[in-house]
């Protein structure tokens, strides 16, 4: 006969009585363990425990550290590379200063408003201002050639087209006097079919000016097309369009700001080109006679008129460069 109190109680049936909520429970170390379910052992602490120290970050072995950047002022020139430089800057602009220095500021209005100088200017701004047109006639469509098509010989095209930027003026008007001259390999049919004359008219300066300045647009036109997306054209041409309108309703507005720099550029080179024009125009007052040649010509009787039509040349070349900063004189 057993003792009932050694008994080992069973499962709970629906007539037994519920255990002893006050009786004896797990000891620490079962509530501790005993983890599976709800009320199987004391709460757990909430209370924050003593903080973990933050490792720190070791870099990867292979992996290079960021380099860090220089403070302003830590990095020293060379004395041996700031001398030449300073060289340099002095040597550029010396000159300039000298012609600022030495111009006559009190008669400047009278000699900007001679009648000779007048002349030389306004015969300038209109040959240049032709050259320019021209050079975007048949400028816009060669650079566009370049850019969208591949044709055999395209390097050796760019090649020839970009020679006078490097050919010397004088040159490139011989060039121009053995081609469109009277008795020139093209000139002496003009002649002798249309009575055309070039050499020594405005027509002339208008023709060597194109030669040597029309090069600046090609370039500038064909990096902005070779820039620009070709499928917006191709779109075009998908939709019913022909190609020359969709040069002309899409290529053309995109690249609108690569061909104003480009004009910039050719009416610059224009304003300024001498030997081409001497060579191939001539020197004659109101009718071939640009700037450059006034300048040269005044430069040994009337040096103060020299110094004004430079002042006028300088002038317009700052304004180049400061209509064309934000695309050829910023650095990313």
């Amino acid at each position: 006969m057993t003792d009932p109190g050694d008994a080992t109680p069973g499962p709970a049936g629906p007539g037994s009585p519920a255990p002893n909520p006050t009786g004896p429970g797990p000891g620490p170390d079962e509530g501790a363990r005993s983890d599976t379910g709800p009320g199987t052992g004391p709460p757990r602490s909430t209370e924050p425990g003593p903080a973990a120290p933050v490792p720190t970050t070791v870099p990867l072995k292979g992996c290079p550290r960021r380099p860090r950047r220089p403070l302003p002022g830590s990095r020293r020139i060379p004395l041996a590379l700031l001398l030449p430089a300073l060289a340099g800057l002095a040597f550029l602009l010396l000159p300039l200063v000298a012609l600022l220095v030495r111009a006559p500021w009190r008669s400047l209005p009278e000699q900007l408003t001679s009648a000779e100088v007048w002349q030389a200017l306004r015969l300038s701004l209109v040959c240049a201002t032709a050259a320019t047109a021209l050079s975007l006639v048949i400028g816009v469509p060669l650079a566009w050639l370049l850019a969208r098509t591949d044709f055999p010989g395209r390097g050796l095209v760019r090649a020839l087209i970009t020679l006078p930027l490097v050919l010397p003026p004088v040159v490139g008007g011989v060039a121009l006097l053995l081609a469109l001259g009277r008795n020139g390999v093209a000139g002496q049919w003009l002649d002798s079919w249309f009575g055309v004359t070039l050499p020594f008219t405005t027509t002339g300066v208008v023709l060597a000016e194109t030669f040597v300045a029309m090069p600046f647009l090609v370039i500038s036109v064909e990096g902005t097309l070779r820039a620009a997306d070709p499928r917006y054209e191709e779109a075009a041409t998908t939709l019913g369009a022909s190609r020359f309108t969709a040069f002309r309703r899409v290529t053309l507005p995109l690249i609108a700001p690569g061909v104003a720099a480009g004009a910039v550029l050719a009416w610059a080179r224009a304003l300024g080109e001498f030997g081409a024009t001497i060579t191939f125009a001539g020197n004659f007052p109101g009718r071939t006679q640009t700037m450059p040649l006034a300048v040269y010509l005044a430069l040994q009787n009337d040096p103060a008129a020299a110094i004004a039509l430079s002042l006028v040349l300088l002038a317009v070349s700052i304004a180049v460069l400061a209509g064309l900063r934000d695309r050829w004189m910023t650095t990313s």
